[in-house]
């Protein structure tokens, strides 16, 4: 036999010792997704649900306690008579500084970390994100300002670079939860870290029956009942003020309003920095299908995490995913709509939900609802308490239910079915409340009305496509397909709030 024949029958060979381990590992990334997808629930996916939850909390905090702080601010350091009906405040440009730079940041956020995401592993980002979410929160606290640079230009870049840590918070957390769910659970677990966000204001823990058939929220009302309680342990400072235009009292406030959001950060920081890898990513991105498969038994089957670094590396050999690929799947037109269609639903609804939930205070003073009828250090006292107590109001009457409902019926009803009930019921409802608008407020019995209106349009927004339009399905996904599609979604719905905004 000739040295070429040998070698063209031992490159054969080889080949063919290829293709058989190349089948091999497939069939092992089939059999591991499958075993998340049909894993019992277990200690592990409440571990998930809780620390991407508590980032979800942090995230909803620190965006929406502004809300309630820019009336504080602008006793402070806003411009008007301390002695009219609605005192000092900031101005226009001011207010919407302050509301307006995160979600430019988020915009930021979405598109490096998702990218980071896909390129180191989401676990590497998991706590990096948060870490800046803290210095920017932090940091937001002790700010202060000179003749060169105002306190509310500082507050802006500061808020901004904090909405780069949520933006990263965001997709990542959706894109680790769904990747761990099973797909009997994928639903109501997501529903479950996506409630930590709510409008801003609602920290979720959850305890799960013995048979994992019943799931138990207890939600707090965060932001609006930390200003509360602030509010009520100031009392007394603030009706002794010396200088009714310059509350110094009302400083501390939102200081310690802002400041407290790097609280549950900072709990949920040790957890994200050793959440495992998910296996999907491990499969598909490192292609190191056997470690993929020893995490998931160790990990969503046993609960611990178990990492032996003598085991043997064995990698798939497939060709990764490219921008080519991406094109060439979103070019066609089944594909390309449900991304359309989910992008546009989040972006229409941000419209709404960031609008409201970033103004209720000032919605709540426009139609009068608990405006004080006293001057002075009272009025401010009062005003800040009125306002604290009636986002307690639109909370408790509709976000709150809201995600009840969508717990409860998401895996029965199907995510389609909510979205579209949430979106007519929420047209309606809008229409109502804009073209009614004068005969709404004329009247203390008609501003009852509107309030009833609001909760219901917190109640659909969560009962509906906030809470829906999130959702991946992995199932039959690639990973990039899943990743990118997540941020794509995330990236376009989440440029609507500045759209919102500046609209209001």
């Amino acid at each position: 036999m000739s040295f070429t024949e040998k070698d063209s029958r031992d490159g054969s060979i080889g080949a063919q010792k290829a293709n058989n381990n190349a089948h091999s590992l497939d069939k092992r990334r089939r059999a591991a997704l499958a075993e998340i997808d049909n894993a019992k629930f277990s200690w592990f996916h409440v571990k998930v649900c809780l620390v991407a939850g508590a980032g979800f909390f942090t995230d909803a905090y620190d965006i929406f306690a502004i809300n309630i702080a820019s009336t504080m601010l602008g006793y402070v350091y806003g411009t008007g008579s301390p002695l009219n009906k609605s005192g000092q405040k900031l101005n226009k440009r001011q207010d919407l500084g302050v509301k307006v730079a995160t979600p430019v940041g988020t915009l930021v956020g979405q598109l490096l970390f998702g990218w980071l995401a896909d390129v180191v592993g989401r676990k590497r980002m998991y706590g990096v994100e948060l870490m800046i979410i803290i210095i920017g929160t932090f940091a937001q606290a002790l700010s202060g300002g000179g003749h060169a640079v105002g306190i509310i230009g500082v507050l802006v870049v500061w808020r901004f670079l904090m909405g780069i840590g949520i933006g990263g918070d965001y997709p990542l957390s959706a894109v680790i939860s769904s990747e761990f769910a099973s797909t009997r659970i994928r639903g109501r677990m997501m529903t479950a870290v996506f409630a930590a966000q709510g409008w801003g204001n609602l920290s979720a823990f959850s305890t799960y029956s013995k048979y994992f058939t019943m799931r138990i929220l207890v939600v707090i009302p965060a932001a609006a009942l930390v200003a509360l309680i602030i509010t009520v342990a100031f009392k007394n400072s603030i009706l002794n003020d010396p200088s009714v235009d310059n509350p110094r009292h009302v400083d501390y406030m939102w200081r310690i309003l802002i400041g407290l959001g790097c609280v549950p950060g900072c709990i949920a920081l040790y957890f994200r920095l050793t959440i495992p890898e998910t296996p999907r990513f491990t499969m598909d991105i490192e292609r190191n299908v056997a470690q993929a498969s020893a995490d998931i038994d160790n990990v969503v089957i046993n609960g611990q995490l178990t990492v032996n670094p003598d085991a043997a590396v064995q990698r798939s050999d497939a060709p990764k995913a490219s921008w080519a690929d991406f094109r060439e799947h979103f070019s066609q037109w089944k594909n390309l709509k449900i991304l359309i269609g989910t992008a546009w639903s989040w972006f229409a609804l941000d419209v709404a939900f960031y609008g409201l939930g970033l103004n209720s205070s000032i919605v709540l003073q426009a139609i009068g609802f608990g405006t004080p009828l006293t001057k002075g250090t009272q009025l401010v006292y009062r005003n800040l308490k009125n306002i604290a107590v009636g986002n307690l109001i639109l909370s408790a009457g509709g976000l709150l239910p809201g995600y009840y409902f969508t717990f409860l019926f998401i895996d029965r009803w199907g995510r389609k079915p909510i979205q579209l009930m949430g979106f007519i019921l929420l047209t309606i409802i809008f229409i109502v409340m804009g073209f009614g608008y004068d005969k709404l407020t004329a009247n203390p019995a008609a501003k009852k009305g509107f309030v009833v209106l609001y909760c219901f349009a917190n109640f659909f927004q969560n009962f509906g496509p906030n809470t829906t339009t999130f959702l991946p399905e992995t199932k039959n996904k690639s990973l990039e397909e899943l990743s990118n599609e997540d941020q794509d979604n995330f990236v376009t719905g989440h440029s609507e709030p500045v759209k919102g905004q500046y609209e209001a």
